[in-house]
Parts: structure tokens; sequence; C-alpha cells
């Protein structure tokens, strides 16, 4: 998949961030200490990346006018989260490099096509079928089973947009509460435990993986990560190899993360895709302390055009969200030794929101 020519940024350009959360605001920290300039755009006034950059646009992602502005201003654009509108992508792409290439937004942003895109690498991924009525879904269950996953083709994250369906679960009923007419069935995986690979890809095709981590979920949103992950090296060699084939085939410019099943095979493990995400990912987070180079460093790194870093883990690593009033108990935190607090300036702990993480090096042991 190509896309658009690199172009070499220069200490004091200006990088424009679509979306104004958490990551764009790291992102922006990032650039900064890099010597590079950031101009976040978010529809939410209350975007937290905007407390950390001098220029911001607050607008929608359908007002062109603004757009064509916010792109005049800067010299590359990246992005914080893939639900970016097309339109918005194409606007921008037309006048100034996108990267990662909005086109990859295209195979991303809906989990058939993902899924289909991953199968063709001669990659696994749960047993699948498309699901666009309640009668294909009563067909998609006789093919694959239960229990299963049903799940919004489009916009959905953190356990949004789907549901657990069992033997005896009325189906109808599921169907109707998902509100939607494009969805994919997914086979429910047993899977021994979840893991990520953050992997950077530069424009010069270099494909540099953070080390495989362990994923520990609590309704649908991730709680804790911890690298590295206690998988044999066979199973994060093979996890690394998905993530560079990933992409390879991508054509990618940036980091993206990689999420991923360990399910027993026999008297051995192997390694299924779950879901790609094309842009820096929360399972990532202890990459600011607990390595040489964070993956925010690493993206901004490859989007302006400048050489990959090998991070180098600093022991072993310890990543807790702090989700709603978990952030309550930030001072608690303060006092943890090793222990590094980030806060991501949000008003309102809202339940399921991402308010922070906290960070926990424990230095490997001297020889």
């Amino acid at each position: 998949m190509s896309g658009p020519v690199q172009k070499v940024l220069k200490p004091g350009d200006t990088i424009g961030i679509l979306g104004g959360g958490q990551l764009g605001r790291m992102l922006a920290l990032a650039a900064a200490r890099l010597g590079l300039r950031c101009h976040v755009f978010s529809p939410d006034p209350d975007s937290p990346a905007f407390d950390v950059v001098q220029n911001a646009t607050c607008a929608e992602y359908a007002d062109v006018e603004a757009l064509e502005m916010f792109a005049a201003d800067v010299d590359v654009i990246t992005y914080e989260f893939e639900n970016v509108p097309a339109s918005a992508a194409l606007v921008l792409a037309a006048r100034k490099p996108v990267l990662p290439d909005y086109k990859i937004l295209e195979t991303t942003q809906d989990r058939l096509g993902e899924k289909d895109f991953v199968t063709r690498l001669g990659i696994g991924t749960a047993g699948y079928a498309d699901v666009t009525s309640v009668q294909s879904l009563r067909a998609a269950i006789a093919k694959l089973g239960l229990p299963a996953v049903l799940k919004t083709r489009r916009f959905g994250y953190d356990g949004k947009g789907q549901a657990m369906l069992r033997d005896g679960d009325d189906i109808e009923a599921a169907w109707e509460r998902l509100e939607t007419r494009a969805a994919i069935l997914e086979s429910f995986v047993p899977f021994e435990r979840e893991v990520s690979v953050i992997a950077a890809r530069g424009a010069d095709g270099q494909v540099v993986c953070y080390d495989v981590t362990d994923n520990e979920h609590r309704d649908h949103i991730l709680k804790i990560s911890r690298a590295p992950a206690a998988v044999s090296d066979a199973i994060a060699a093979e996890a690394r190899r998905i993530a560079t084939a990933i992409a390879d085939a991508l054509g990618y410019v940036g980091v993206l993360g990689v999420e991923m099943f360990v399910v027993p095979d026999g008297n051995g493990a192997r390694v299924l895709v779950n879901e790609i995400a094309p842009r820096v990912h929360n399972s990532g987070h202890w990459t600011l302390d607990g390595a040489s180079v964070s993956q925010f460093e690493q993206h901004i790194r490859a989007i302006a055009g400048w050489p990959l870093a090998q991070p180098l883990r600093h022991g072993t690593v310890t990543m807790t969200n702090l989700i709603g009033h978990d952030v309550d108990d930030y001072a608690q935190w303060l006092a943890v030794p090793g222990a590094t607090v980030h806060l991501y300036g949000k008003r309102s702990a809202l339940p399921g929101r991402k308010m922070g993480h906290v960070t926990v090096v424990e230095p490997a042991a001297k020889p």
C-alpha cells in the first residue's frame, strides 16, 4: 500500500494533530521535547491536548474552512484516534501529507475490512462473519457457534458497540440493542492471555517493535499493562513478526498497536490478531517511563522523517490506568517508589473514562 511522499521536518516545524484527547496531549509533549511545534484540531472545547500547545483549532470535522486554515498552518498531519471522518481526511490530504496515510483508515475503521485484511496476510484471527440483519446473525451463529461476540463494524472501542452472545440469549433483542445494520460476529476465543505489540515504522521501511506487553482488561477497558509479557521467546517473536508484517503490508508510517490473543494449542500456544489500532496505543503508555524512547517520541520521529530509536527497557514495568474516580487516589501513587503519575487534565471523572495512568518501574537486578 503506497502512501504520501515523506517530508523531513526540521526543529521549529509544526505537526498538526487531529483529536485532542490524552494521546494527542502526550504526542504534543513528545514533539516539544524534540523542538517541534504542534497545532491540535478538535471539536471538543475541553480537549486536554489544548492545554499543552500554543495553537489549537476548536471546530467540527465537517468545517472545511477550518480544516483548510489548519492545514495551512502545519507541515505534516497525524491523528490520535482512528475515527476521523473520511471527508475531513480527504480535504487535509489534498493540502498536506497525512501520516499514517489516511487510506489506512479505510481498512482499520471497519472491523470486517480489518479482519479480511489480516486474513489475506495469512495471519490468524477469531472466526468471523458479516452480519446485516437478524436473519444473517442467526446464520452466522449456526456457522460459528456460541459463545460469540457481536460487534458493530465501525466506531466501537473500550467495549462500546458490542455484546457477548451465549446459548439461550434473545438473539433478536441483542441485534436490536446494537442499533446498526452493519455488524460482525466473532467466535469467542478461549485465550490464555491478551497481549499487544507496539510497532513503529519509518517511511524507509524500518520497523522497530517494543517488548510484547501483557494486558488485563476490566469491564472491557484496559486496566493494567505489564512489560515484558510472560510469554515464551517463540510467542514473543511470533507476535513481533505479525506486527511487522501488518505494518509493512499497510505501508505504515508512525506507531501502531496490534492487540492479540495467546491461545492454547496442544502442548504449546499460538497467536491470533484481535484488533489493529493505527495510532499510539494505551498499552504502550509504559514506554513513557519504562523505555529509553517512548511510543509517542517514536511516532513523532517517524512522521517527521527522522531516524527511529532502538528502545531499551529500564526494567520490569507495570502501567495502571486511572479510570473514572480511580484518579481521586492520585496522591497515594505519588508516594510509591518507582512510580510516575500522569494525569490528563480532564475535568470530569466519568465512569469508564481514562483520567490518567501510573507507571511503576522495577529496575533489573544487577548481576
